[in-house]
């Protein structure tokens, strides 16, 4: 047996229990809503910046996951750090976070380990230990996953469902909907929760990225700043200009079409960090009402939440976007 440790805390989140903890009740208390968590409310998208940034978005995500049915969730993150054109699974029994230990799926890893879309090819690898720890897209979700499964099954984290974590490569537009196909059969299972980490844009002259459009109404109708001045003065701000391309972006995902959300990324060359994941889950939603498995209203996301980590005003600025979203599948025994 081995455990992962939480490699990010005392950096991108406090490494200290009880002040975590605290943190994290508070920005889900803040979240506004009565009836809160949604019904069939199994499938999220959620930030996985440090907690000062995206900590309180995260929480709009969270507050309305419904765990009351869950068995094992499922964990989908981009990899930052490692080139990849397929999918990895971790290789550890147990994912350490200062609040308590999470238990792994391994007899579920074991079964996606062994398949395969394609004789010549696996669809999962597993990860190794030090990639593992290297990346941050899985590990920022784990401390606001023990504490939804605390709060819906009490304080012995061995009664949790154990986890499922995937870390996502740079997967094509076929090997997305490979993917969908394999994962379809999970998600319509009223056992399995699926949360999907990603960021949206990452804007500035450090991230190589600078599009702009001038029109809000026009997100999709952008260049690339090079100077403050190619910013005309009837435009819009910059700041206003990186939100419009990011609903663009988030309208597509909501539309539900795999293909229209990875058209606007095309086009905007928006810096989704999560987009494989995404596209992931796009795809194997449209497997599932393709063949009728979703009812009226299920299957796709509505977004709850958009911030982000500044307002930039010139390309000497940066930022990230953060948004939540919330995905309702009943699904069937």
């Amino acid at each position: 047996m081995t455990w992962r440790r939480a490699t990010h805390a005392g950096s991108w989140y406090t490494k200290n229990r009880e002040q975590l903890s605290q943190q994290l009740d508070g920005w889900l208390t803040a979240v506004p809503g009565d009836d809160l968590p949604k019904p069939d409310a199994r499938i999220i998208i959620a930030p996985h910046a440090g907690y000062s940034y995206s900590g309180p978005n995260a929480a709009w995500a969270y507050r309305n996951l419904n765990l009351s049915r869950a068995r094992r969730i499922f964990l989908l993150g981009p990899s930052h750090h490692l080139y990849l054109k397929n999918a990895q699974l971790t290789t550890h029994t147990s994912y350490a976070t200062p609040l308590g230990p999470l238990a792994i799926d391994t007899a579920a890893i074991a079964i996606l380990l062994s398949t395969s879309a394609h004789p010549s090819m696996r669809s999962f690898e597993p990860m190794s230990p030090s990639t593992d720890a290297d990346e941050h897209s899985l590990e920022m979700h784990l401390p606001y996953i023990y504490k939804a499964l605390e709060c819906t099954f009490g304080p012995d984290s061995s009664k949790f469902p154990p986890l499922v974590p995937i870390m996502i490569g740079s997967t094509s537009h076929d090997t997305e909907k490979v993917y969908g196909e394999i994962l379809a059969p999970y998600i319509v299972d009223p056992a399995n929760v699926f949360i999907v980490s990603s960021d949206f844009a990452h804007w500035g002259k450090r991230f190589g990225y600078t599009y702009y459009a001038a029109e809000r109404d026009s997100p999709l109708q952008g260049v690339a700043l090079k100077r403050d001045r190619d910013v005309p003065s009837n435009g819009v701000k910059i700041w206003e200009s990186i939100e419009a391309v990011d609903r663009a972006s988030m309208a597509a995902v909501e539309s539900g079409v795999h293909d229209d959300f990875l058209g606007v990324l095309e086009r905007t060359g928006n810096t989704v960090c999560g987009r494989h994941p995404v596209g992931i889950l796009l795809a194997a939603l449209e497997v599932l009402r393709e063949k009728g498995e979703l009812g009226d209203g299920e299957g796709k996301f509505g977004f709850v939440k958009y911030d982000q980590s500044s307002k930039c005003s010139g390309l000497d600025d940066s930022s990230v976007s953060y948004a939540s979203a919330v995905c309702r599948v009943k699904g069937y025994e």
